[in-house]
């Protein structure tokens, strides 16, 4: 048997759903509880047969609540882990997934955004935003988000989701909405097949403590002094992420005239109509978030300070745009133009908006002006 499906570089055309399912299983993922859900069911179809190729377990759990509690069972045991889903089903997770950063023990998971709120629909969305880069569960705690713009980076980034979540003994997530996971395109995995036997040893992990001092994994701590100390070991654990990890794309920010700020598929969309504009003669620029959290909040504060005016374009009605605002900090004017319920913007609607917003006059600092109400 050929666990090794594709060769490093090999370019093959694949969805994206499925490229992430396989990165995962190519960057070390041997365990995988989830639920179906739309859009993101091809992760849990693929992983269904491929990880017993690969000599993993897949389990199609009874519910969302047991899929993320095997994966607190499976990460401490020292197993590579994933579960996907998209925004409901991730509501359901986010008990487990508060225990599991209390833990301090690395998962990925990913949430394939469809239209909210509610049961909404299966259409492609970005409104889980907030769910995502605020923790989204109970308790002072964070997870790393990276939020892919291509059907390559979602086969690459489970890589780099599983070795920051093992760095940092945390959970990360890819944040993808639903059109990035249906679609196909050309891609290549940029990475080796991953030898989990030569991973580094985890030495807080349940192996058995033969011949050893047992090792306890918990969240419950009753001392508010000891659970104080612990809230305060995890600050001191983020702020390091926050300081390293942050990551992001510019295109053509140093002539620019106004900023686009967008990510994931919106990011796409907005590259068309930067480009349609710069054919006219209009300077606009791209800031692409790739983590989401830690959030580039250095890069936005640079940017407001020297470039009058910043659109903010999302799949939602309004919440990256919260963080842009905040960390602009007054410097800049920050336009927004969003579509929620799953419906996607076009190049040539985003263009439009750029216009409005440079002939836009007597705008007030600190604001948000939303582009969709004029």
């Amino acid at each position: 048997m050929n666990i090794e499906k594709y060769k490093k570089g090999e370019k093959i055309l694949i969805k994206g759903n499925e490229a992430m399912a396989e990165g995962a299983v190519r960057a070390g993922c041997r365990f995988f509880g989830g639920y179906p859900i739309t859009p993101q069911n091809e992760v849990p179809e693929y992983l269904s047969w491929r990880l017993f190729e690969a000599g993993g377990t897949f389990i199609q759990a009874e519910s969302e609540v047991a899929a993320i509690n095997m994966l607190y069972g499976a990460a401490a045991c020292g197993t590579r882990s994933m579960t996907s889903s998209s925004g409901c089903g991730i509501s359901l997770k986010q008990e487990g997934i508060s225990y599991i950063a209390s833990a301090e023990l690395p998962i990925f998971y990913a949430n394939v955004i469809r239209g909210g709120p509610g049961l909404g629909n299966i259409a492609p969305c970005q409104g889980d935003y907030f769910q995502a880069t605020r923790g989204g569960g109970h308790g002072d705690y964070r997870v790393i988000v990276l939020a892919p713009g291509s059907v390559n980076e979602m086969g690459n980034f489970p890589k780099l989701a599983y070795d920051l979540a093992d760095k940092y003994r945390n959970p990360a997530m890819i944040l993808a909405d639903g059109l990035l996971g249906q679609m196909m395109e050309p891609m290549a995995f940029d990475f080796d097949w991953v030898n989990i036997d030569k991973l580094p040893p985890k030495d807080y992990t349940m192996t058995g403590c033969k011949g050893r001092e047992r090792r306890i994994i918990n969240t419950l701590l009753m001392d508010i002094n000891v659970l104080e100390r612990h809230n305060w070991h995890l600050f001191e654990k983020y702020e390091q992420i926050k300081a390293n990890e942050v990551r992001f794309e510019e295109r053509y920010t140093d002539d620019a005239d106004i900023i686009i700020v967008a990510f994931g598929t919106s990011a796409r969309i907005a590259v068309d109509a930067i480009t349609k504009a710069r054919e006219q003669g209009i300077k606009v620029g791209l800031l692409r978030p790739i983590t989401l959290w830690p959030f580039p909040e250095k890069i936005v504060a640079e940017l407001a300070e020297r470039v009058g005016k910043i659109l903010v374009v999302e799949m939602n009605i309004g919440q990256l745009v919260e963080d842009v605002k905040m960390f602009a900090n007054g410097k800049s004017e920050i336009y927004f133009y969003g579509r929620p319920g799953g419906v996607v913007p076009t190049g040539e609607e985003v263009l439009d908006a750029i216009k409005r917003a440079l002939k836009s006059r007597n705008v007030k600092l600190g604001e948000i002006n939303h582009l969709n109400k004029l």
